[in-house]
């Protein structure tokens, strides 16, 4: 996947909140004709942030996520997150999984993640 459209209440908000967070400030954010912004992270990503009045309603298991390169990163993003207040809704910490949840602006879930890369066997 190389996109995600989300509806948003205020655009300029969730723009702080993903630059901010989540490193989608790797170029210049891109606006549309309806006044749909595209902010995009390192990776090439693009995320879609379209201005809505209606209600956003979201079922309980909806989430998205970023993985960072290691368990400490998402340690530090865990403890900057909270810092700032953002509300984290999970967490994990096992030996090969690190994991964090937070709510977006909008009541998004967010999870930044860590697991090791898959090992290959020799055959």
């Amino acid at each position: 996947m190389d996109h995600l459209a989300l509806a948003v209440r205020d655009r300029d908000r969730s723009q702080r909140f993903y630059e901010t967070y989540l490193g989608f400030d790797a170029r210049p954010p891109r606006e549309y004709d309806d006044r749909v912004l595209m902010v995009y992270n390192a990776a090439g990503f693009s995320l879609a942030l379209g201005p809505t009045d209606e209600p956003i309603r979201l079922p309980s298991f909806l989430h998205f996520g970023i993985r960072l390169p290691s368990a400490r990163d998402v340690r530090a993003f865990r403890a900057r997150a909270s810092a700032d207040g953002i509300e984290i809704v999970g967490e994990w910490e096992e030996p090969e999984y690190v994991s964090v949840k937070v709510r977006d602006p909008d009541g998004y879930v967010v999870e930044v993640s860590w697991e090791p890369p898959p090992r290959t066997s020799l055959t």
